[in-house]
């Protein structure tokens, strides 16, 4: 067989063993080892083995990752995002399907903290989901807003996707949390005008919510949730302005939240320990994904592939909008059967010489991969968010019913796919702006 051969059959092995549910780093890994012996020998491939990711882990940028993530997971354990849909809810209720914009908002912030868009479904979908269906709401308006807000998490900076994609892609993290920003907020404000319209042109799907509040209860659900705006926004106004790098930023957010946490007197060991091994099981999960799509990389690139994909695809055509829409071909049908760091950290490897081939800004194109991710996390027969929505709330609803309200957000989420790519300036208006 030829190199270009093997590397098409490595390919097709790993697919399949992911299919088989063979973890994605263990399977690209796997496929990497095998076929790099089978194009010279055992010796280079254990050659890589050795080196790689030693050389890879100690990347400094990575470092950035885990400080997020310990950053969300302590916002969560020190209950900095307990009470986020009871205060939206106070300041929001009164608007057309006033709950589900609340719970919008809500997984937004949330989804910003934790920079984690399975845990915000998770978490808002035991929160806010029971509160929307004691009120009548249909069952799809009210699953399906969930499903689609926590997805926010992956464009909303700080997100562990952009820190990935920044790393491996050679582009600066700072630049990419700028620029997912808009769009994320964007995302959710189409989320809220069609909710809002679609109440207001059928009520019954908002049951019979009907949320009173008085200013004093408004400001105290506000002295709940004020530390994660603050937060939020000193993190991203320090990475703006310049003041710390994206690395330093995740260090800097994770000591205000401790600092934050330590004045309303929730900093508790428990508390510290929980975050501390969510962390580490998180960290350690994507790190040997990290490592396998390293190898994977290395594979591919000994074979031809990279290289004859971009030849094909160019083939057609080498206008923007062809290269566009082969990629999001390419992530829509993936995303349907694989998560999304996997799923990244997988096509990478075969995307990226393409991009840089046709020379588009690889700043605006991140966005847009981001962004297909999102989509590919409620989009069936394996949406994750949808199934685990369905996970946390059990025989109330059924997996049917999430994937019919799903469908709404999915148009959503095709419009600002469009905007993000008919107006560059959406993403790249912050970064250019940045000091």
């Amino acid at each position: 067989m030829s190199n270009l051969e093997i590397g098409m059959a490595g390919i097709a092995i790993a697919l399949a063993l992911i299919a088989l549910r063979v973890p994605i780093g263990v399977a690209l890994g796997l496929v990497s080892i095998f076929g790099i012996s089978e194009m010279t020998n055992m010796r280079v491939a254990w050659g890589m083995i050795s080196a790689t990711p030693f050389d890879f882990a100690g990347t400094w940028e990575l470092t950035a990752a885990p400080m997020f993530l310990f950053m969300g997971y302590l916002c969560t354990t020190t209950d900095m995002t307990q009470g986020l849909f009871q205060a939206m809810r106070l300041y929001l209720a009164r608007l057309p399907g006033g709950l589900a914009v609340s719970s919008v908002m809500a997984s937004a912030f949330f989804a910003a903290a934790s920079g984690s868009s399975v845990a915000t479904s998770a978490a808002m979908s035991r929160i806010a989901v029971p509160e929307m269906l004691k009120h009548n709401y249909d069952k799809g308006l009210a699953t399906g807003t969930i499903a689609a807000s926590g997805t926010l998490g992956s464009l909303i900076p700080p997100s562990v996707l952009l820190v990935l994609y920044g790393v491996y892609a050679q582009v600066s993290v700072g630049q990419l949390f700028m620029a997912g920003f808009l769009p994320g907020v964007v995302s959710a404000l189409l989320y809220i005008g069609m909710i809002m319209v679609r109440t207001k042109l059928n009520p019954s799907l908002a049951g019979d919510s009907d949320v009173r509040s008085t200013w004093q209860e408004k400001w105290d659900a506000f002295k709940n949730i004020w530390p994660l705006p603050l937060l939020i926004g000193a993190v991203l106004g320090g990475i703006f302005m310049g003041v710390f790098s994206p690395t330093e930023a995740g260090a800097v957010g994770t000591t205000i939240a401790a600092l934050i946490a330590l004045a309303r007197r929730s900093l508790t060991m428990a508390a510290i320990k929980e975050a501390l091994i969510r962390t580490a099981v998180s960290t350690a999960s994507i790190f040997l994904i990290l490592i396998g799509s390293l190898f994977f990389t290395r594979f591919l690139a000994m074979s031809g592939v990279p290289e004859a994909f971009s030849e094909l695809i160019l083939s057609v055509s080498t206008e923007t909008w062809w290269i566009i829409f082969a990629v999001t071909l390419i992530y829509l049908v993936l995303g349907m059967f694989i998560d999304s760091i996997g799923l990244l950290l997988l096509t990478l490897p075969l995307i990226l010489p393409l991009v840089q081939g046709a020379d588009l800004n690889l700043v605006w194109f991140g966005i847009i991969v981001v962004k297909l991710l999102e989509v590919g996390l409620i989009t069936p027969p394996i949406g994750l968010n949808v199934y685990v929505i369905k996970g946390a709330l059990g025989k109330s609803v059924t997996l049917s019913e999430v994937f019919k309200g799903v469908t709404w957000f999915l148009a959503m989420d095709i419009v600002a796919l469009l905007l993000i790519v008919l107006i560059p300036a959406l993403s790249l208006y912050l970064p250019q702006k940045m000091f």
